[in-house]
């Protein structure tokens, strides 16, 4: 076994090496960027080498300066993780020659597989089931069409060299096939630098699954079942499940056999990922399901620990060992299912927003409670931490939160819950947008296929599971909370509005999804509130709530008693609760003690941004503190209010509009 191993790669993956290898007692060298100096996967290993810059080209992918680096530290292996120089046969041919150890397949099984249409022809010859297609070298465009018409309609027209849904056209009739070619071959060659291509059947009710393979160097090789994959966003992964909801027996044995002789045909050592596309004739006919081989990958799979957890294996120490020479720990009659098991993609994105990416500071990051990794029914892999920054140059995704559970249904709902619990503050992240995932009938009753979530759009996208109500109830009650921690007991020290005599009322202003509310609290006689809302939406009642770990129970009126948590970014309060999580922009200057005093107004940018809204036109009379504008920079919202009494002259931005820092959005007679 290594005494010592080079991890070339960055954040959760090089954590989740770095983890396995201590407990092996192998000691690791981290690399890292300008970016990553302070990095969590830095600190995880016991060395760390800076190689460059900040964008990947300049130091995760610069591998003369990772190879350079494993000498120098005299680590005799090097593992790359997932993604950068992972499947790159010349870095793994690049290893040998420095006599280091590459921790994953022969450079030989990376470049067969490297080229789709190559891989075809390989498993073709092994006997692996292929869709229908034309895999041919010949890329003449009549000889294309004409192929595309042989196969039949819908087509699938994919570059050769292509991945994560670059290069790929859906063509519905034959007239439709040559534009559809032209525009994929120019974005072939722009993301690839090949314009090759090939046609394939179209399946409908496509599942994406695939079976993980392990080889050594002895020439055993195993399955350890099967991943769904099917519920992806732009042909990215986004939930993973194993085993596979509706497998049946017989079909899990043929397709774990075609993955075998797939891995066989080119000789492979270590871990590996056949992937299948699975045509199903109806969502509750498993029997009719048929598999076709459509890639493998030469790596370790992100996914990778919902087989850890269905096996309870440990997958990278597996990779360990078979690269360092013994044999597979275990033969495939040893192999069994238990339970179930499915990850969740947290993601730095805005799922309402075409999944835009989001960067920021993680200013809250809280997880869910996790189990032992032997015994584990939560369990988050990361490589962050609170406070850090999700920057512009690398993956979006945050964090992995995968469950346990003796059955699908066990396993939906602790991930339902363990979504709950995962509180993230300081940018955009598809937490919620996961929950409806998880809590829609589609993926409950799995009816699952790679159009799930276009299919289930309607109930998937800008769905506000915490209404206003609740949120307004939420932070009248956490205010008020605050306020008796800070100030005591002696009424005549409250801020609160407490008076000796008569009623006393205090009022709240708020903005939420863009429009302005009010609310009005009232102090009774007995020591109670009672909290009206005003407007279309008003309601008014009795607010009760009583303390509870870091949050509140609370209640208005005849609402049900509900559990919140609130964290505050600047004016903007993030709710977090067990049906949902919603935020709301909190106007009035006493609306959470504690904090800072805030100034009075201002008719400027804060920051560079954008134009959300106006709250008012000119001509408007406005009062001093009264809301005018709404910006978002940063990827956070920003209140502007008045800072005097006045009269609106004009508004210098329209919505939409970008603006500098100190920026003048408007003028005040």
């Amino acid at each position: 076994m290594f005494n010592k191993i080079l991890i070339a790669n960055r954040g959760e993956i090089a954590c989740r090496v770095a983890a396995t290898a201590r407990r092996m007692g192998i000691q690791t060298v981290a690399v890292y960027s300008d970016a990553d100096a302070g990095a969590k996967h830095v600190q995880a290993c016991d060395e760390a080498v800076h190689v460059g810059g900040s964008a990947p080209k300049d130091s995760y992918l610069r591998w003369e300066r990772i190879l350079q680096a494993a000498k120098d530290t005299g680590a005799e292996a090097v593992h790359p993780g997932y993604g950068f120089l992972s499947e790159n046969e010349d870095f793994a041919k690049a290893c040998a020659a420095a006599g280091l150890v590459f921790i994953g397949p022969p450079a030989s099984a990376i470049l067969a597989m490297g080229l789709k249409a190559e891989s075809k022809r390989l498993m073709e010859a092994a006997g692996v089931p292929l869709v229908p297609g034309y895999h041919g070298a010949d890329q003449d465009p009549a000889l294309l069409q004409r192929e595309a018409d042989r196969i039949g309609y819908p087509a699938l027209i994919k570059a050769s060299a292509g991945g994560g849904g670059k290069g790929m056209r859906v063509v519905e009739k034959s007239e439709d096939f040559a534009a559809a070619l032209a525009s994929c071959q120019r974005e072939a060659i722009n993301s690839f630098g090949s314009d090759a291509v090939l046609i394939e059947k179209y399946v409908q009710r496509p599942r994406h699954i695939e079976i993980q393979v392990f080889g050594d160097t002895q020439g055993n090789c195993v399955y350890l079942f099967e991943r769904d994959c099917s519920v992806q966003r732009r042909h990215q992964k986004v939930l993973e499940e194993a085993p596979a909801p509706g497998m049946t027996e017989a079909l899990r044995a043929q397709m774990g056999a075609a993955a075998v002789a797939a891995a066989k045909a080119v000789n492979y050592v270590g871990a590996g990922t056949v992937e299948f596309i699975v045509e199903q004739t109806a969502y509750d006919q498993p029997e009719s399901m048929k598999f076709f081989f459509m890639e493998m990958n030469t790596r370790l799979q992100v996914e990778h620990p919902v087989t850890e957890a269905i096996t309870g294996l440990d997958l990278v120490a597996w990779q360990l060992r078979v690269a360092s020479g013994e044999p597979l720990p275990l033969r495939q009659d040893q192999l069994c299912i238990q339970g179930h098991a499915i990850e969740a993609r947290i993601c730095a994105e805005n799922p309402d927003n075409n999944f835009l990416p989001a960067t920021g500071t993680l200013q809250v990051y809280r997880k869910p409670q996790a189990s032992s990794f032997e015994t584990s029914t939560v369990r988050i892999d990361d490589g962050v931490r609170e406070g850090d920054t999700i920057s512009p140059f690398y993956d979006s995704m945050v964090a992995k939160l995968i469950v346990h559970g003796d059955t699908r249904e066990q396993a939906l709902a602790r991930l339902d819950t363990a979504l709950a619990q995962t509180h993230i503050v300081g940018l955009n992240t598809n937490v919620q947008f996961l929950r409806h995932v998880v809590r829609s009938d589609a993926f409950a009753t799995a009816k699952l296929d790679t159009a799930l979530i276009q299919r289930e759009a309607a109930v998937l996208f800008k769905q506000e599971t915490v209404g206003l109500a609740a949120a307004v109830a939420a932070v009248v009650a956490h205010t008020l909370h605050a306020e008796k921690a800070l100030q005591g007991a002696d009424p005549f020290s409250r801020r609160d509005g407490w008076q000796s005599h008569g009623l006393a009322q205090r009022r709240f202003e708020f903005v939420w999804q863009d429009q302005p509310c009010s609310a009005r609290l009232s102090y009774l006689h007995d020591g109670a509130v009672s909290l009206s809302l005003e407007g279309d939406d008003a309601i008014s009642g009795v607010l009760t709530f009583a303390a509870h770990g870091e949050g509140l129970w609370v209640q208005w009126g005849s609402t049900p008693r509900c559990f919140t948590q609130l964290n505050w970014q600047g004016e903007t309060a993030h709710l977090f609760t067990p049906q949902g999580a919603t935020r709301i922009t909190v106007l009035d200057p006493l609306a959470h003690a504690g904090e800072a005093a805030q100034e009075g107004g201002r008719l400027t940018a804060p920051m560079p941004g954008k134009v959300v809204s106006f709250a008012v036109k000119a001509g408007d009379k406005v009062k001093a503190g009264q809301p005018l504008a709404v910006m978002e920079a940063m990827k956070m919202e920003h209140t502007i209010s008045a800072p005097k009494d006045g009269v609106v002259a004009e508004l210098l931005y329209a919505p939409g509009d970008q603006v500098a820092d100190g920026a003048e959005l408007l003028k005040l007679g």
